[in-house]
């Protein structure tokens, strides 16, 4: 996708209706993409209350569980970042609610939302911004805390 994906407020949907319509096989590609990311949150899911239910985050294996923490952050932003790309109507304001939540932090909230969006409002800064986050910086992030996690459980 990322061949024919226009990370811009201009081409995002309009890039987004080629893959579905023109790309070959496109629409299969983004529609796998689209159900494998829902049930990764799924199984995520199902991990944690299964490691939780049998105390799998108990001595000694407590840095597993933050690393398991940590993992499923990243995944909920990996679905944050996904959900935003496509610039819809649902994207963009989806974007617009999850950028301004930080807003009701004291002192800090202003600046956090201003560095989440790249600007004050929420425009073409905050689609590159998500745009990276999602195709380069959580996967990295994910790459080494899946890791460290899987390193911790042998």
């Amino acid at each position: 996708m990322t061949f024919y994906y226009r990370p811009t407020v201009t081409e995002a949907f309009s890039s987004v209706q080629y893959i579905m319509t023109e790309a070959n096989f496109g629409w299969l590609i983004r529609s796998v993409h689209r159900w494998s990311a829902s049930m990764m949150v799924l199984m995520m899911i199902l991990h944690v209350f299964r490691v939780y239910l049998t105390g799998g985050f108990k001595k000694p294996r407590e840095l597993t569980w933050v690393t398991g923490v940590v993992l499923a952050v990243l995944t909920a932003s990996f679905g944050v970042t996904g959900y935003s790309l496509p610039w819809d109507q649902i994207g963009y304001w989806a974007v617009k609610i999850v950028t301004g939540v930080p807003e009701a932090i004291p002192l800090i909230g202003s600046p956090l939302v201003e560095l989440l969006r790249g600007s004050a409002s929420v425009g073409q800064s905050t689609l590159t911004r998500f745009y990276s986050l999602h195709t380069f910086v959580l996967p990295l992030l994910t790459a080494v805390f899946m890791l460290m996690h899987f390193l911790m459980i042998t």
